[in-house]
């Protein structure tokens, strides 16, 4: 699949709830109506793809690192995630990520739902997501 090439161009929802289901690499199983309408790609071409098709550059590595740690260790994650659509426009996501387990209580995927993040939210993340890109840059 193609690269997707951001623009600074937000796409605005309301009153969706965007659910996705991986298997424990992350890779799509499912999408909802909703999911494709957000991310404007076909329920077809999400489907086998890594969940971080929608992964918007500016969203720094560390935050999806405390994720998958605490999803992988069998807790449920939230948070606020700036995702990129495939015409390049992007959406913020207030979401919770749950680990799926089977009798065993052995993970076999994980399940997200996400809703519109709030003005709020998304200022005070912002400025946390660019101190963490900030200190990696430093860094280097």
């Amino acid at each position: 699949m193609e690269k997707v090439t951001p623009t600074d161009e937000e796409y605005m929802f309301e009153d969706l709830v965007i659910v996705s289901q991986t298997d424990e690499k992350g890779i799509i199983t499912y999408a909802n109506k909703a999911f494709c309408e957000v991310s404007g790609y076909s329920v077809e071409e999400l489907i086998g793809q890594p969940h971080n098709i929608i992964r918007h550059p500016d969203m720094p590595a560390a935050a999806f690192e405390k994720m998958w740690s605490t999803i992988q260790g069998g807790q449920a994650w939230n948070g606020i995630v700036k995702n990129l659509r495939k015409d390049g426009r992007y959406y913020w996501v207030d979401s919770e990520v749950l680990p799926i387990k089977d009798n065993d209580d052995k993970i076999t995927g994980y399940i997200a739902a996400r809703r519109a993040a709030s003005r709020k939210d998304i200022v005070d993340t912002e400025e946390a997501y660019q101190k963490m890109l900030e200190a990696v840059e430093n860094k280097g």
